[in-house]
């Protein structure tokens, strides 16, 4: 009879993010962990006022402005979906990012019931991997060892 062992859970994690990617930094007893998830989702062209399309079959023409907002959102939710499933190893979550991509994970977290687990959300412009580790391990007061800096 073999018998299951429940997964461990790291106790912190960090992830930037924005519409292109996300990069996830797990705090773990042997160092940093970091992965990196691509979203492979394009922002769907808006609908310019300019348009060559005029006359009355423009609208059958061109999308609806609607339906190419619910298409990207689909997209982004299954991205998000694919990040929360990279975070089911920690325990806190530190999110940040530099646009309205950290709030939009953050909705989808408590959508998931593990709005508890976010220790912050958090404004970030465009970080260097080893920016985001020092980042996440100074939020969580896990200092750099000494003599080695972050990237």
């Amino acid at each position: 009879m073999t018998t299951k062992t429940a997964p461990r859970i790291h106790p912190d994690a960090g992830v930037w993010i924005d519409h292109r990617r996300a990069q996830i930094v797990g705090l773990t007893a042997d160092g940093p962990v970091t992965k990196t998830i691509e979203s492979n989702v394009e922002k769907h062209l808006n609908r310019g006022g300019d348009s060559p399309l005029k006359g009355p079959y423009e609208a059958r023409q061109v999308p609806a402005d609607d339906s190419r907002q619910r298409a990207l959102t689909g997209e982004l939710d299954g991205y998000y979906d694919l990040v929360i499933d990279e975070l089911q190893a920690y325990g806190r979550l530190l999110v940040f990012g530099p646009g309205e991509a950290k709030g939009e994970l953050q909705a989808r977290l408590l959508k998931h019931r593990q709005g508890p687990r976010i220790s912050a959300i958090e404004s970030a412009g465009a970080l260097t991997e080893g920016q985001v580790v020092a980042k996440v391990r100074a939020h969580f007061g896990d200092a750099l060892p000494r003599g080695r800096a972050p990237d």
